[in-house]
């Protein structure tokens, strides 16, 4: 299904979920909706707030959450070489995320604060997330399937974005998604973002309804569709109270439904991530999908220049 793509005309796709995630990453995770507009009040752009307002990690803003880090590391293996990509990855996240790392440092601070009452605002530095704590010890304990399996979160999707965006097959796609999480809902809804990035990348006008129109007879993305249906249903409902109900945190299916109504929601990349802030949550693991879907619908000159500076890792892409 996926073109074999010249990768130097598709970057800007993982570019556009990189500038998104560092746009969020100050907000990130914050789950009291009121709290949130109080620390944005009065402001027309909330993107890269200097100060940290996570509850739960602090990292200087610019950074990358272990949502889009995760696809950091997918990159750098890329550029590295294009032979063995699997077992370099997994080589790779050990050293970014296992032993020795930060990640893994403030993995076992967790648990030495658990003790303590508010323990979360303690963590300086970065969070690792539950599939790729369960990644690294499976990739040490040699397991031929190496991803997580206890959450249905989005760390599969961004792992295996800049793979996609390099041509790669679905088979092959599906197998990296894997070397990361296990969980069939994950890989589904995985699957269904790089198709609708695919659509949009062909120059499809409305990938959200091509989808739709190409799948309905799919018993694979049978409740894919009919998410997307209920959500186009609610359409006309503020943003941030239907974030609230159709899901606010990093599980899908609630992290893709919210996705798609900010998507259906905005005109352009800026105040589709704009919005997908203001609703709080897990609003990092949704603007890697809205970002990278805006760019791939409406080409590298759609992401804030001012942001792109802003943006670390953007450099490297």
């Amino acid at each position: 299904i996926f073109r074999t793509n010249k990768v130097k005309n598709n970057l800007h796709v993982f570019l556009g979920a990189t500038v998104a995630d560092a746009a969020a990453r100050p907000l990130h995770w914050v789950y009291n909706q009121k709290k949130l507009l109080n620390y944005i009040k009065g402001k027309k752009d909330f993107s890269f707030l200097k100060k940290n307002k996570s509850p739960f990690y602090n990292i200087k803003t610019g950074k990358v959450s272990g949502y889009n880090e995760i696809g950091q590391v997918m990159f750098k293996t890329l550029l590295e070489d294009h032979t063995n990509i699997e077992e370099r990855f997994k080589k790779n996240i050990t050293k970014n995320f296992g032993p020795g790392s930060i990640y893994w440092k403030n993995l076992n601070l967790r648990s030495k604060y658990r003790k303590v009452k508010d323990w979360r605002g303690i963590i300086k530095g970065p969070w690792i997330h539950q599939n790729i704590i369960e990644t690294v010890r499976n990739i040490k304990s040699k397991k031929k399937l190496t991803g997580g399996k206890r959450v249905n979160e989005s760390d599969g999707y961004c792992a295996a974005l800049p793979y996609f965006l390099y041509g790669y097959n679905l088979k092959d796609v599906k197998k990296i998604i894997s070397t990361v999480t296990v969980s069939k809902i994950s890989l589904k809804y995985a699957l269904a973002k790089f198709y609708l990035i695919d659509l949009a990348l062909k120059g499809c006008k409305d990938p959200i309804n091509e989808f739709v129109k190409k799948f309905k007879k799919n018993s694979y993305f049978k409740n894919v569709i009919k998410d997307i249906q209920k959500v186009k249903k609610l359409k006309s409902k503020p943003h941030s109270l239907l974030v609230k109900k159709l899901g606010m945190a990093c599980s899908y299916p609630g992290t893709f439904n919210s996705s798609v109504h900010s998507i259906i929601n905005s005109t352009n990349y800026k105040s589709a991530v704009l919005r997908t802030i203001k609703a709080g949550g897990c609003n990092c693991s949704r603007v890697n999908f809205i970002g990278a879907y805006f760019a791939a619908l409406k080409g590298v000159n759609t992401i804030p220049k001012s942001w792109i500076k802003k943006t670390e890792p953007a450099r490297k892409i």
